[in-house]
């Protein structure tokens, strides 16, 4: 049987409710050949055992951890078995576990890849039900054209105002954001673009061998943009292909949490997680310390208020705003407090993971003091495979 020519790797992006829904659509919905490295990262009981039964059943290949791990930490893992593989794919891609996927999803993204030549192809990303609808992500940029010319090169190209310091100035932009599909669709078209998202992101396997591992420096934000920068600064190309159409699930006004979604969405958007991962990408990039970033600094944990306080809060306003505003107030100021006790408590469990190899292709991932029969470091560069 010859290697299919596609790896995906499908790891947690902040909850587990809509998981199996996702793998159900995944296996629906693609009907161009892929071998699947699922990472499971530290789900509830019901879900691992779900996902051991159809790794045995489909036979895919199933790690599964102890502790929470962050996204590029997840992605990284799956990356290196698909890298150390006898017969590697040509391409590996990304996807999260709360992506709902639309037919002929992955043929687009490979016919894209191969009459292009891009080095990375990322599909058309909505939001919210009914799926498929509305645009979360079109493509991006976060530079002018012409400032973009002088970074593939490396070269400063920011001027830089009084008491700034920087090479580079950050500015954001996601194409079509929160558009119907049917207004834009005239201009959803194949074509180069700044970044795309690890929703469902494409890449060439290759590349790896160039660039390494992704950086798990970016425990919780921005780490699409640090890819896709550093591809064009190693000479590839990103690519938007709309053939290609996923959903995910999860972004805000998201559907209610579940109890048991609780523990991992707190450590995900921490405010440790998400600061720590903006100062990372501006101090790698040398970025000017701009709005960009004052304004994401002092908005941290505004997923957490959203998703967890404003819905507790929320009958209350049709009997008093006042009394609402206040509450949500304090509840915010005793949840930060306890955000800040869960993630010091995870980050002192946070230690190397080992793999045990078990039957039907799962991998579970313990603590060092379990019986190993491979131990894969935390971090390490990619010519430390073998």
């Amino acid at each position: 049987m010859s290697t299919p020519e596609v790896t995906i790797i499908v790891v947690p992006r902040e909850r587990f409710q809509f998981a199996r829904e996702s793998l159900e659509s995944l296996y629906e919905q693609t009907n161009y050949p892929f071998n699947l490295i699922y990472v499971d990262n530290h789900s509830p009981e019901f879900l691992s055992k779900y996902l051991q039964t159809q790794a045995e059943v489909k036979g895919f290949d199933l790690i599964q951890t102890d502790r929470f791990l962050s996204p590029n930490q997840a992605r990284n893992m799956g990356l290196k078995m698909a890298l150390t593989q006898p017969n590697r794919s040509r391409y590996i891609v990304f996807v999260d576990n709360d992506v709902i996927f639309a037919p002929n999803w992955l043929q687009a993204l490979v016919n894209c890849a191969e009459e292009t030549d891009a080095t990375v192809v990322g599909s058309l990303v909505c939001q919210y039900r009914p799926v498929h609808t509305t645009i979360h992500c079109a493509g991006g940029e976060y530079m002018s054209a012409e400032e973009f010319a002088h970074f593939v090169k490396g070269e400063p190209s920011t001027t830089l105002l009084a008491g700034e310091r920087g090479k580079w100035r950050i500015n954001e932009k996601t194409f079509y954001q929160n558009r119907p599909i049917a207004e834009v669709q005239a201009h959803l078209k194949r074509q180069p673009t700044g970044f795309v998202e690890f929703h469902a992101m494409l890449v060439r396997t290759e590349w790896f061998d160039q660039i390494g591992l992704l950086d798990e420096g970016f425990s919780c934000t921005k780490e699409y943009l640090d890819f896709c920068m550093l591809v064009a600064q190693s000479g590839g190309t990103v690519y938007l292909e709309p053939a290609s159409v996923v959903t995910f699930l999860t972004h805000p006004p998201a559907p209610t949490l579940k109890w048991f979604d609780l523990p991992y969405f707190m450590v995900r958007w921490s405010d440790a997680w998400e600061r720590e991962s903006l100062l990372h990408f501006q101090k790698k990039w040398d970025l000017v310390e701009s709005k960009y970033f004052v304004k994401r600094l002092k908005k941290l944990g505004w997923r957490r208020r959203e998703e967890m306080i404003q819905p507790l809060v929320a009958p209350l306003r049709l009997l008093s705003p006042a009394v609402a505003k206040r509450l949500e107030k304090q509840l915010v100021k005793l949840e930060k407090q306890l955000n800040c006790w869960i993630s010091d408590r995870h980050a002192k469990t946070a230690m190397p993971a080992n793999i045990q190899t078990h039957p039907h292709q799962v991998l579970s991932v313990s603590k060092p003091s379990d019986s190993v029969t491979h131990s894969i470091p935390d971090r390490s560069p990619l010519s430390s495979i073998s």
